[in-house]
């Protein structure tokens, strides 16, 4: 009796086993399914995505990425997206000012060759810790970051302000992208090699009296690198004008330092680029007067 109720009991165990396999492997084909567990965001293309492609992609091969990325974002800020309407003002600035004016004085190989492929914009500045925020970057030849992208339609009625929150952050950046291709002479640094004072160029002592140290701006002071590339920004996107008021105020040493330095860069972007200077400098003046006066249809969708 014990021995048959042994082999009965394993007869069980055994029909269990057999069982519980069945119905799992009964459940598993059940639940299978022949799509992905991975999610992948989809991407609904909306008529400015279309209008990029048209006026960006197939004829610069550039990308401008206004959706919030976090591969592209710098995590060290706080930063936010930029919005629809202001990115798409944003992109008809950067188009009309800054690829089709390089097109017009360059010709459109020179945009293609060297205009960085990737531009990124963020709705807010990224803040630092010493009062000042940044305006924008450049990565390796590759990225043009462009913060503040929400403020767009409070400054782009003010040339001024204009240049100052965006496109001079447009034409500094690049120039670093050029000299990334082609170094400069270094004459240049030679020029006011004593005057450079890395991070203090934000402190009261180097906020005022610059002009009269030979650097176009406070932030000239960082460096000769920072000092070529707001030479050439500071240059193309201000007028005669005003560039005059500031040498004016440099006074006679002051003047000729920064003239010393000019007749470099001017040089360095014929020579390396073929690129005119105060040809480019009058293609943008122009068009920015265009920009600020309202003849320009900055919203767009249709071309």
């Amino acid at each position: 009796m014990n021995t048959f109720r042994k082999i009965y009991m394993g007869l069980l165990a055994i029909c269990g086993i057999v069982a519980a396999t069945a119905t799992l492997a009964s459940c598993s084909e059940e639940e299978l399914s022949s799509q992905s567990v991975v999610k992948v965001d989809q991407v609904d293309y909306t008529p400015f995505d279309y209008w990029l492609q048209r006026n960006y992609v197939a004829p610069y091969n550039i990308a401008f990425k206004y959706r919030y990325e976090d591969n592209e974002s710098d995590m060290n800020y706080y930063t936010v997206p930029a919005r629809y309407e202001a990115a798409i003002i944003l992109a008809h600035i950067v188009k009309y000012m800054c690829l089709e004016a390089y097109d017009e004085a360059g010709g459109i190989e020179f945009t293609r060759s060297y205009f960085p492929k990737l531009i990124f914009t963020i709705g807010e500045w990224e803040y630092q810790n010493n009062g000042t925020y940044i305006l924008g970057t450049a990565e390796g030849g590759r990225k043009i970051l462009l913060s503040g992208a929400n403020y767009i339609e409070q400054y782009m009625k003010n040339g001024d302000d204009l240049n100052h929150y965006y496109l001079k952050t447009i034409h500094h950046e690049f120039t670093h992208i050029l000299n990334q291709t082609k170094d400069y002479s270094a004459d240049f640094q030679l020029i006011t090699g004593q005057g450079y004072v890395a991070d203090k160029w934000s402190t009261e002592s180097y906020n005022t009296g610059f002009l009269q140290r030979g650097f176009i701006s406070s932030y000239a002071q960082h460096s000769p690198e920072e000092d070529f590339a707001e030479m050439l920004s500071m240059y193309v996107c201000n007028s005669t004008k005003r560039w005059n008021s500031w040498m004016a105020q440099a006074g006679a040493e002051g003047e000729r330092l920064i003239a010393a330095k000019l007749d470099i860069v001017v040089d360095y972007m014929l020579t390396s680029f073929g690129i005119d200077l105060p040809r480019l400098r009058e293609t943008i003046q122009r068009r920015q007067r265009d920009i600020v006066a309202g003849r320009i249809d900055l919203t767009s969708l249709e071309n």
